[in-house]
């Protein structure tokens, strides 16, 4: 009896190393490609003055190209290969939302399953090769433009310059995109998600340091340094919170008698997130907000007149302009990734197939009206919690000069992401765990 019990204990043991082998593979795996997002952050694009691009940074620091270097790492005021990161992959794929939404033929292929999902995720691919070779043609043209006190940015303007700076900038994105994808596939977590964690959390060493000095300098005062560590604290209790917040519908299941035994009978919950899009509304607004202003902020970074200065101006951190956009763009993206996430019709008829039903509601069409009814509650929630904390510490960010990665945005992505990071850990941890217990059962079996 002593020896069955021993040998199934090293059996145990040898499963449980085995599984946590695979889940380290795949830890190791993922920070490895962040490591390797991270160098090539620091590999500059060729013929470009980086003592010029610094100080058209230092001046719009506090603009909106210092919150799209936030989100590329650091990659844009350093001009590297990677300077659009995957804002055009992110863009792409809202245009691809949108069109299987008004399209039927897109959305005949998205119900196809497999093969659908596969031909709308390689259309996704040459939008995004066609937005970054545009993007990347405009930045080539902005930064020729480029002209201080210092003198120009670019030594060697023209065709040959454009040319491989296009090249260059979109090979840079396609190979994030595919870094993305292969995290995502072989690693823990999501891939473009982790890219754009990873350039806000590389930043954030250097953005304390930034507000320290500015509290020993007297720029910020310590108590206010104090209830800026208080406020952080709190935001980030408040994401938590909420993103853990569900409203859980009660399912009824029928009993049903199967021989001479009885099955059914018993009721479960179908949960629907306070927060049902998480991040996603938020990186979706900014990725939006910042393409058609980032070749206008380059181009009128010297001289700061015309359209294109007033463009930018008028799009500035804390500018009525840009808040009403930045909200409005949040609240839109909040209701149309819930709508694309969860079919409240599909659902219905699923609960309808199984003979499962919520007690008071009628199967078919009334469910799924009552739960339209209460997704869409549950998502102005959701929605007005977006934009508070996108918004609310911008007017801090833009009246103290606060850094950017102590703004609501960028802790939300933060937080959020390491939750869904942690979940899918222990969603693999569980998985393990289950078959454990199968592998259990069947050396009991064996035995008996």
């Amino acid at each position: 009896m002593a020896s069955t019990a021993e040998q199934l204990a090293a059996n145990l043991n040898l499963g449980a190393f085995a599984k946590a082998t695979e889940l380290k593979k795949r830890l190791w795996f993922t920070l490895g490609a962040l490591i390797v997002y991270r160098l090539g952050t620091f590999i500059p694009i060729p013929g470009i003055d980086p003592v010029i691009i610094e100080d058209i940074f230092q001046q719009q620091a506090g603009g909106i190209l210092g919150v799209f270097d936030a989100f590329a790492g650091g990659a844009l005021s350093r001009m590297s290969i990677f300077a659009l990161n995957v804002i055009p992959y992110i863009s792409a794929a809202i245009i691809m939302q949108l069109m299987t939404a008004i399209s039927p033929q897109l959305e005949a292929l998205k119900k196809e399953g497999e093969a659908g999902r596969k031909k709308i995720n390689q259309y996704t691919r040459y939008g995004t090769v066609l937005l970054a070779a545009v993007q990347a043609y405009g930045l080539s043209v902005g930064l020729e433009a480029l002209n201080t006190s210092q003198g120009v940015a670019v030594a060697n303007p023209g065709l040959f310059f454009r040319a491989s700076t296009v090249i260059t900038i979109v090979g840079g994105t396609m190979f994030l995109m595919w870094l993305g994808e292969q995290i995502t596939a072989r690693g823990v977590g999501n891939g473009i998600s982790l890219i754009i964690f990873a350039g806000i959390v590389a930043a954030l060493p250097s953005a304390l340091a930034g507000t320290l000095e500015l509290g020993r300098t007297g720029a910020l005062s310590p108590l206010f340094i104090i209830g800026l560590a208080i406020m952080v604290v709190g935001v980030i209790t408040f994401i938590v919170f909420i993103e853990r917040a569900q409203r859980r519908i009660v399912i009824q299941y029928p009993k049903r008698q199967m021989g001479n035994r009885m099955f059914g009978g018993e009721s479960s919950h179908l949960p629907l997130k306070l927060n049902t899009s998480g991040v996603i509304p938020v990186i979706f607004a900014t990725s939006l907000l910042l393409t058609p202003v980032t070749v206008a902020g380059f181009s009128g970074g010297g001289g700061g007149g015309g359209v294109l200065g007033t463009i930018t101006a008028l799009l500035g951190r804390g500018q009525p302009l840009f808040m009403v956009v930045f909200a409005a763009l949040i609240i839109f993206f909040a209701f149309f990734y819930t709508a694309i996430v969860f079919n409240p019709q599909d659902t219905a008829d699923n609960l309808k197939r199984y003979g499962g039903f919520i007690p008071g509601i009628r199967p078919g069409k009334n469910t799924a009206e009552y739960l339209d009814y209460v997704l869409t509650r549950l998502t102005v929630v959701g929605a007005i919690y977006l934009t508070l904390v996108a918004l609310l510490p911008e007017i801090l960010i833009s009246r103290f000069s606060v850094p950017f990665f102590f703004g609501g945005t960028s802790l939300l992505i933060v937080v959020s992401v390491t939750m869904d990071t942690v979940a899918q850990i222990q969603s693999h941890l569980l998985a393990h765990q289950y078959e454990g217990l199968i592998k259990k059962s069947r050396l009991k079996g064996r035995r008996g």
